[in-house]
């Protein structure tokens, strides 16, 4: 393993020690007492699952939560980024050290992103329920028009490069500090780095070690601005967190091979419908609508 790698694992590491830290003073901050449920352990599992195998968690998660009712919609974001953080931090484990990237650009792309997430978590936890509505309406539809590019062929073929200079380092850098920063709001950023990345004339599986190291410092750090506000479900986040250990584990050491198209064909359906009820309810939420809540 060289240098730029080790770091980024001891990194990963000591972020992760004051997640734990974070999370703990969050539930005695704010009082939480909310216990995981069966069903959060299986979104978890089911979850991260498909994010392993390059489908995501994000969009998926959000669908199951809008299907059964809870989390609040204000709620959803900080728990995404808190629940799903310690598969983030196993995906990053086993793709980063697995698949050779230019380290440098995986370094520069990772830092990007957490600095993005850094902001953006910031802004997320003092946004109005109708805004996120509205937010994570519009991120879901985005994803599922990914997902149908991805079944369709759409998606750029990609090159066959496993680092970038110049120009494209250059953009490739920026583009993943929006991709970080839009994270706090529920947009997954495999789909959108997997378009970057192959139109900059890299490989596909480039993607997996710059996508799970950015997740594994981006959840993190976008994860402290939610602990701060307490605008995440204490319950769900735990469930999905253990849910999450197996569904990665099953996904990399056993799975080796599922029709994938046929999955995110059903993904495809499940968030375009949690889409236009996340929608609806924004809608039906707006000032001045009689029985709005806010």
């Amino acid at each position: 393993m060289n240098a730029t790698k080790t770091v980024l694992l001891g990194v990963l590491v000591l972020v992760n020690v004051v997640f734990v830290a974070g999370w703990i003073w969050s539930v005695k901050r704010h009082r939480m007492r909310a216990r995981p449920t069966l069903a959060d352990v299986v979104i978890g599992f089911a979850t991260d699952f498909l994010d392993a195998l390059g489908i995501g968690s994000f969009a998926p998660t959000t669908a199951l939560f809008k299907f059964r009712g809870s989390p609040a919609d204000e709620l959803i974001p900080g728990t995404l980024n808190v629940g799903h953080n310690v598969a983030a931090f196993m995906e990053t484990l086993l793709y980063v050290t697995s698949v050779a990237v230019e380290p440098k650009l995986l370094a520069c792309m990772i830092a990007s992103a957490t600095a993005g997430a850094w902001l953006g978590a910031g802004v997320v936890s003092r946004l109005p329920r109708r805004t996120i509505q509205l937010s994570m309406g519009v991120a879901l539809l985005v994803a599922a028009a990914f997902f149908v590019m991805r079944n369709i062929g759409a998606m750029p073929p990609g090159g066959t490069e496993y680092g970038l200079e110049g120009w494209r380092f250059a953009l490739a850098v920026g583009v993943n500090f929006v991709l970080g920063a839009l994270m706090c709001i529920g947009i997954g950023n495999y789909a959108p780095s997997v378009i970057v990345l192959s139109l900059l004339g890299m490989h596909p599986l480039a993607a997996f070690p710059i996508m799970m190291g950015s997740d594994g410092l981006v959840q993190p750090v976008a994860s402290l601005g939610f602990f701060r506000s307490g605008r995440f479900a204490h319950g769900p986040s735990l469930g999905i967190a253990l849910g999450g250990i197996g569904g990665v584990l099953v996904a990399f050491y056993i799975v080796k091979q599922l029709p994938l198209t046929a999955m995110r064909w059903l993904v495809i359906v499940v968030v375009a419908f949690a889409a236009i009820s996340m929608l609806r309810s924004a809608r039906d939420g707006r000032p001045g609508v009689p029985g709005a809540t806010g």
